[in-house]
């Protein structure tokens, strides 16, 4: 069984037992959080699509970790003008449990 489920607006496949890496959460390590925005639940071949979300079907998570992914370099110049720029990004990142999924 898996839903597909919005998480700060981005949409997710989660499983029981699945880790998700989303936007950063600012909840604490071992935190449990539930999340009702689920769009699609799908179960041995069934496929139960929300308007826009399916009613009664909860996703439980927890949270493992925090971190930040690989930097970005964006570089941006203009020829024969001796204009030039560089910067960084480096995305923070929450890593969820997926415990169990609710009311299927």
């Amino acid at each position: 069984m898996y839903v597909l489920v919005e998480i700060k607006g981005k949409q997710y496949r989660a499983e029981a037992g699945s880790v998700l890496k989303v936007d950063r959460i600012p909840e604490e390590k071992g935190a449990a959080l539930e999340w009702k925005s689920v769009l699609l639940v799908g179960k041995e071949g069934n496929v139960s699509v929300g308007n826009p979300y399916v009613s009664g079907v909860t996703l439980k998570t927890r949270v493992e970790d925090h971190g930040r992914d690989a930097k970005i370099i964006g570089f941006k110049y203009k020829k024969r003008k001796n204009y030039r720029k560089r910067w960084g990004h480096r995305q923070q990142y929450t890593l969820l449990k997926v415990e169990e999924i609710l009311g299927v």
